[in-house]
């Protein structure tokens, strides 16, 4: 099984280096990795502008933790000079087609998730197996919620897409998602998954399942940005020497064996 080698020989280059950048930093130095790059074309602190041959030097693989539009750039670059990627930005999940295209043609090991914290994806796969189970017991109706802090942009988030996701294909009488306010009955065959935006409300997912006789719940509740950086470096650890194109889900399974 797969476990941290601290103090094992392992160069990574930071791409971005924004408060998650920060944190990566911190948590890969105590993990024993040695941090050849940090590249941002702003930052302070950063020590190159660019992605190049002369920054990626003798790097393993490199985590990219910066913004959804420069994305296909960034993996360009990386994947030109030959270099095992972390994509742990979000919102570039329209392009997935051509980051794909990249990745393969370039032979480089690959991996990304909508949410790189490692319990939110022991949380998925709690998920998966209690759909499986409500999938046949029909006394049951499904539902979720999802809040966040009034910063985040996004509506619903990219964690609570990939938790629909999951229930609509373990749970065969579900075939929608309605996101939106509902003025109406909703169908038997549709899935209410909502949103909440406010104050400084820390990432919580809720997913429930209730009957005449009782509701069963399961929550995930996020207290600090360092799950979404260990997972990166995590995944940075797995991916090191693999090639192909890999998602978080393909490296849990590996590690659990489930």
């Amino acid at each position: 099984m797969f476990r941290f080698r601290i103090g094992e020989n392992m160069n990574i280059a930071i791409i971005g280096y924004g408060k998650m950048g920060h944190i990566i930093e911190k948590l890969a130095i105590e993990k024993g990795l040695t941090i050849k790059a940090i590249i941002d074309p702003v930052a302070d602190g950063a020590t190159h502008k660019e992605i190049s041959g002369e920054s990626l030097k003798d790097v393993d693989v490199c985590i990219e933790f910066s913004i959804p539009e420069v994305v296909i750039d960034n993996v360009t670059k990386i994947a030109a000079l030959k270099k095992n990627l972390v994509l742990a930005t979000t919102g570039w999940y329209a392009k997935l087609g051509e980051v794909k295209s990249i990745v393969k043609k370039a032979g480089i090991g690959f991996v990304y998730a909508s949410n790189f914290s490692i319990g939110v994806n022991i949380f998925f796969k709690m998920i998966e197996s209690a759909a499986k189970i409500i999938d046949k017991i029909a006394d049951y109706d499904v539902f979720g919620y999802e809040l966040h802090h009034n910063r985040k942009k996004d509506s619903p988030s990219g964690t609570a897409k990939s938790i629909e996701k999951i229930l609509l294909d373990n749970i065969k009488r579900k075939k929608k998602i309605v996101e939106d306010k509902l003025d109406r009955k909703i169908n038997a065959d549709e899935l209410h998954f909502a949103s909440v935006r406010g104050g400084d409300i820390p990432g919580t997912h809720v997913v429930g399942f209730d009957s005449t006789a009782d509701t069963i719940e399961l929550k995930h509740t996020a207290r600090s940005r360092e799950g979404f950086a260990l997972g990166a470096i995590m995944a940075a650890q797995w991916l090191k020497g693999k090639k192909g194109f890999f998602t978080i889900e393909d490296m849990m399974k590996d590690i659990t064996k489930y």
